[in-house]
């Protein structure tokens, strides 16, 4: 696992070079006082410095950022698998289960899709409901193909398409602070979560 954290940290900081250079070049792209102030006191490996944009499963449109504040719990996925995927959605469900009813609402659970050419916002929604995750504390989220790649690069997640529809995929829930700094990764299917559970209970205390 820690090999696994020094190659996030370094694609991370690579990552992080590109889009910074890629948002000097955007003369269009406006920042408010208040954001500017908010991004720049952000820890410098936050995954809310991301510029990039994804569409919820109500077809809303989201940035990385909008979730600051909440302990967030992540992984990626995409709804037509059928092998890892189930079993990874119950694993979050697992997760859920474990949190005190009194840190609850400090905790953000989140899927990114990686097949965004079929998983649209109506079949997000559809598999939010199909697996009864279709209230706000359960986020699912689709972007472009380049920003689902960089960010799978951050979380140190490996994916390969293997057929239509179908994708090899590492199986991995990552933890972030409300300052979007990863505190802990999970690897692994129906794994012991005990460490999971007590680092968003660590985290969502300081909520």
């Amino acid at each position: 696992m820690k090999n696994i954290t020094y190659l996030m940290v370094f694609i991370f900081l690579t990552v992080m070079s590109s889009c910074k250079n890629s948002s000097e070049n955007n003369t269009g792209n406006t920042e408010t006082a208040q954001e500017k102030k908010r991004s720049e006191s952000l820890p410098e490996m936050s995954i809310y410095h991301l510029p990039s944009h994804w569409t919820n499963q109500n077809g809303e449109t989201v940035e990385l950022k909008d979730l600051q504040g909440k302990v967030v719990v992540m992984v990626m996925i995409y709804t037509t698998c059928k092998a890892a995927c189930p079993r990874l959605v119950a694993d979050m469900r697992n997760i859920e289960k474990q949190i005190p009813e009194d840190k609850k609402e400090n905790v953000l659970y989140v899927f990114v899709s990686i097949d965004p050419e079929t998983d649209t916002p109506e079949k997000l929604k559809v598999f939010a409901k199909e697996n009864q995750m279709d209230n706000e504390k359960w986020l699912f989220l689709r972007g472009t193909e380049n920003d689902t790649r960089e960010f799978a690069a951050v979380l140190a997640v490996n994916y390969k398409e293997i057929s239509p529809m179908d994708f090899s995929h590492s199986n991995i829930i990552s933890v972030f602070d409300q300052q979007g700094e990863m505190v802990h990764q999970q690897e692994g299917l129906g794994v012991d979560n005990v460490e999971t559970v007590e680092a968003i209970i660590k985290m969502a205390d300081k909520g």
